[in-house]
């Protein structure tokens, strides 16, 4: 009977073993790369910008499937926009990346871009215990003059649910664009539909959340203070595109120098989770992300 039992014993345990060491990442084919993490799994385009296309809870969708010209999925640019303008910088946001995979983490690595000299890469790594996928960004600076430079993820959901962060909606910028209300110590916005687009900027304490009726979305990255973001910059920024179409939530990072050969890393958690609202406020909203980020 010992016997028998130590080799069930022994079977149970190379089972659990080897789904433990199962590989988390994956290649899809035609660019496309996943990552799973628990419950929640990514699926990003090397082929187009190192974007992220989707970001699920099981099979429930949090990241906006809708594409207007090249605004869709999750990317990231450098930060003052004043430096490019507009289009964004094709090495960062359009432009094939090269890819290097392990059992939990995909590295994308960017072109150098020939106007700017900086270069992007992304890691992505699955943390299943925490049903997370945290994302590093660096940023490399290739020219031969020490420059300043700060890093930007922009996420782009539906047009649609409720937008939290700490912060009080009179240090909101600029005053009066969109309609955030103060409660439980926190800013919030609830989506409304208008035919111009809005942009606002404050300063929060490294967490951004999204829900919608369904899911949770937490951002969790570094709190920096008043002052270190860059020039006509902040550290959280929320994008409404015109009509019903979709919403950018921004998070940037601080204004550093980089000396020629240097570079910045900018983290970023994501955690998605399962949560029934009603589209108000509320203080188990805010204890959920608390607890979830801590």
């Amino acid at each position: 009977m010992k016997k028998i039992i130590s080799i069930v014993s022994f079977a149970m345990a190379a089972y659990v073993s080897a789904f433990a060491a199962a590989p988390l990442t994956e290649k899809k084919g035609d660019g496309l790369y996943g990552i799973t993490a628990g419950k929640v799994s990514m699926v990003i385009d090397a082929g187009k910008g190192a974007k992220v296309l989707s970001f699920k809870y099981e099979n429930k969708e949090v990241i906006s499937q809708l594409q207007r010209f090249n605004a869709f999925g999750s990317t990231f640019w450098t930060s003052p926009q004043t430096e490019w303008n507009w289009p964004p910088v094709a090495e960062y946001d359009r432009n094939p990346y090269e890819v290097e995979m392990s059992d939990d983490s995909i590295v994308m690595t960017g072109q150098i871009s020939d106007r700017f000299k900086y270069s992007i890469r992304k890691v992505f790594k699955a943390v299943p215990e925490k049903n997370s996928v945290v994302v590093s960004y660096s940023i490399v600076n290739h020219s031969l003059e020490t420059r300043k430079v700060a890093p930007w993820e922009i996420t782009r959901v539906p047009g649609d649910g409720l937008i939290f962060f700490e912060c009080a909606s009179k240090d909101i910028w600029p005053a009066g664009i969109m309609d955030f209300k103060d409660k439980k110590g926190c800013a919030w916005y609830t989506f409304d539909e208008n035919k111009e687009n809005r942009k606002i900027n404050a300063d929060g304490k490294g967490w951004l959340a999204y829900a919608n009726g369904e899911l949770l979305l937490v951002k969790h990255f570094p709190d920096i203070k008043s002052g270190e973001e860059a020039p006509k910059e902040a550290e959280i920024q929320v994008y409404v595109n015109q009509g019903k179409t979709f919403i950018e939530l921004e998070s940037q990072g601080a204004y550093t120098t980089l000396a020629p050969g240097e570079s910045l890393t900018y983290t970023v958690e994501w955690y998605l989770l399962p949560y029934k609202s009603d589209g108000k406020p509320s203080s188990k909203l805010v204890k959920t992300v608390k607890n979830t980020i801590k």
